[in-house]
């Protein structure tokens, strides 16, 4: 039985979901999301730069990147890939990492949880690409599942922020 349901929450209750219309085709979307030459000018929150960026994209491979904030500070994550679907569908993994790929705690939030189920759907529309995030607490405790209910603004801001950085790339490449 999933955790969520052991404790009578929903996944539904606990997913964060934002999408975001992107003015470009979907194989040139799916490409940029998936290839370290793009991901490196574009990936991450507003203000941090990609310092790292490794891709095995494949079931069961990962990427692995480090983040540069803008205060110096460095962060690192990785999404294992469960499920790739080219050019409609990414399901992963997030977790932060330290800078050998290894499981780590939130920098910034010890209850946050240790991993975040993603999917990431790219669908066309007319030439252009609606990406749709969804993330669920993956093997979460109920603290981290509360704090994860409770992260939504940061969350919403992280992945503006992204998908801003993303826009800017697209219009340019």
């Amino acid at each position: 039985m999933p955790e969520h349901a052991k404790s009578g929450a929903t996944e539904s209750d606990i997913e964060f979901v934002i999408a975001r219309v992107f003015d470009a085709p979907r194989d040139l979307v799916f490409k940029v999301w998936t290839e370290p030459a793009h991901l490196m000018r574009w990936w991450g929150p507003k203000g941090f730069t990609m310092q790292k960026c490794a891709i095995d994209l494949r079931p069961g491979g990962a990427f692995h990147y480090g983040l540069k904030g803008p205060d110096g500070s460095d962060m690192w994550g990785r999404f294992v890939y469960r499920e790739i679907v080219v050019p409609e569908r990414l399901v992963f993994v997030v977790s932060f990492t330290d800078k050998d790929g290894n499981v780590v705690r939130h920098p910034w939030n010890p209850d946050w949880p240790l991993e975040i189920l993603s999917t990431v759907t790219f669908a066309a529309q007319d030439g252009r690409t609606k990406i749709t995030v969804r993330w669920v607490p993956y093997n979460a405790t109920d603290k981290e599942r509360d704090t994860f209910r409770t992260g939504r603004e940061s969350m919403q801001q992280g992945w503006t922020g992204t998908f801003d950085q993303l826009a800017d790339y697209l219009m340019k490449a």
